[in-house]
């Protein structure tokens, strides 16, 4: 059996429509794997700052400032500028595949990448500017902005970094080339914790934000060779270097919409901060740890549609509506399926999961507490990020416009903001976190219920059912695995029972129950396993 690596351009032919089932779950694997690896890495980056600066007011500093790579990886990177360019990518690479006179996907990256680059500049450089207007804005009860205000200069650059790299990892995605892309945050993450290793006893937090800079750079250079590759590729039947007809900048009013969206939803990020800043030291650093680790499910059950995205794009530009949505329903059955057994695991193995990660150096057994309470909160909103993520990209897959997502994603960010403000002072972290939960579900019913206006349309009522099925099975799993954990007295023991409990109920119950998204997700499953033990033992 050959090594794991990227499908190449024989196996995958330009104009091919129709995707095999082989290819899906190579590229699957390929993007899980090293999706996560770089999660991983970003456990062992949280670990380092928790050891190295604890929960205190440094760390609630620089946290502050970390708010812009997480915007930038959210705007440029994972959702906003992704569900613009994707599309746009299948639009130019079906036009070529048709013969459009002209290379249309070089005439796209010469229309759009220099303007674009030019944008990340800009707001880079206002960003360092507006430093200090930033951080009194963002987290007004800072008890030292200037650290924050350092930090933050240090991070801008990712602007920069992270729209280049938002941009090789779109083209790439459409072109079905995921290796690349998926070693993006590896390389973010060796930067940071390198940056840390090697300036944290001198220049203390600030050696976090370097290492920002650093790995922004890393993200770019780990791609910038494959997108080459793809550029030079075989162009269309008669083709003319660099001609006109083949030009089809971007959709203002598209990407309007996808980086409104996509600031929304990160919005939230700036809600939680500013009304945790009053709060005594150490809760935005509370909020952080646990939102990192209780996401980890949502991230992984969000990977087949890192893939399949532009395949429902491509789908949708050839005018396949029955196949886009066919792909989009088993998406939603499979990742709903993935994260409520993750659910179930965070909330069943919270404090073995937080003690084990970073009970110590300067992580105290109070802040494990705090941060495992705040942990099982997050969970409850972890269906509605996943299905969020899922629906809004069938909402943007069609190239052009749609207000609705917007529209539904502010809808959840006010619930947000109100109930946290009503719940911080009597619930401290916890109720930020149930806002939190509370305003992503809302975003996601309406998403939901809105599919009509979709250019996909995806069968409500179908996909409620088959969602009920998996979450019956995660409350019962959740229950018991909760039990099992508490009866060893070690974290890594009760760690191992509750999730050995979890799993076995869920899938049992959920195989009983029929929970259609389960039976996949363990054929993905065990695919992965005996493609990473062929290749351990070649």
């Amino acid at each position: 059996m050959p090594p794991v690596s990227a499908p190449s351009a024989d196996e995958v032919p330009a104009g091919l429509p129709v995707v095999s089932g082989r290819f899906l779950a190579r590229a699957t694997l390929i993007t899980a794997s090293l999706s996560l690896a770089g999660a991983l890495l970003g456990l062992v980056r949280d670990q380092a700052l928790a050891r190295l600066f604890g929960a205190g007011s440094d760390t609630d500093a620089f946290l502050v400032a970390w708010t812009v790579p997480e915007f930038a990886a959210t705007l440029l990177i994972e959702d906003g500028l992704a569900f613009a360019l994707v599309p746009a990518f299948s639009v130019a690479l079906a036009r070529r595949a048709r013969g459009v006179p002209g290379d249309p996907v070089r005439a796209l990256v010469a229309a759009t990448l220099p303007r674009l680059a030019l944008a990340f500049a800009a707001a880079g450089a206002l960003l360092v500017g507006a430093a200090p207007q930033f951080v009194a804005a963002l987290a007004p009860g800072l008890p030292d902005p200037a650290l924050a205000v350092d930090c933050t200069r240090l991070t801008a650059t990712c602007m920069v970094s992270f729209g280049l790299a938002g941009y090789c990892s779109a083209a790439l995605r459409a072109h079905r080339r995921f290796l690349a892309p998926a070693a993006i945050y590896v390389a973010y993450n060796t930067g940071i914790i390198t940056a840390m290793s090697v300036l944290g006893g001198r220049w203390g937090v600030r050696s976090a934000a370097v290492g920002v800079a650093v790995g922004g750079c890393l993200m770019v250079a780990v791609q910038v060779p494959s997108l080459l590759r793809q550029l030079r590729g075989r162009p269309g039947p008669d083709a003319v270097p660099g001609g006109a007809d083949g030009a089809r900048p971007l959709d203002t009013a598209l990407l309007a919409t996808v980086l409104l969206f996509a600031l929304c939803r990160q919005s939230q990020v700036l809600i939680e901060r500013y009304l945790a800043s009053p709060l005594p030291a150490g809760a935005i650093s509370h909020l952080n740890y646990a939102q990192k680790v209780a996401q980890m499910p949502m991230v992984l059950s969000l990977m087949v549609c890192t893939v399949t995205f532009p395949l429902v794009a491509r789908a949708l530009a050839e005018g396949d509506t029955e196949r886009a949505r066919g792909r989009v329903e088993q998406d939603l059955a499979l990742a709903g399926a993935t994260v409520l057994l993750g659910t179930a695991a965070v909330t069943a193995c919270a404090p073995q999961i937080v003690e084990l990660l970073f009970q110590r150096g300067a992580f105290t057994a109070a802040d494990t507490a705090a941060t495992a309470g705040v942990m099982r909160v997050y969970a409850l909103g972890l269906l509605g990020q996943t299905l969020t993520g899922v629906l809004v990209r069938s909402y943007f897959s069609a190239a052009r416009a749609a207000w609705y997502p917007v529209g539904a994603m502010a809808a959840g960010i006010a619930v947000t903001a109100w109930t946290g403000a009503r719940t911080v002072e009597p619930y401290g972290v916890l109720g930020i976190a149930a806002a939190n939960a509370a305003g992503i579900t809302l975003t996601a019913a309406l998403l939901l219920s809105g599919m009509g206006r979709s250019g996909v349309p995806v069968r409500v009522r179908r996909v409620l059912r088959e969602l009920g099925r998996p979450a019956a099975a995660a409350l019962a799993a959740a229950l018991a695995g909760a039990g099992a954990a508490s009866l060893p007295h070690s974290a890594p023991a009760g760690l191992a029972a509750g999730a050995l409990t979890v799993t076995t109920v869920f899938v049992l119950l959920g195989l009983a129950l029929g929970a259609e998204g389960l039976a996949p997700a363990l054929h993905l499953a065990r695919t992965a396993t005996r493609k990473l033990s062929h290749a351990r033992h070649r």
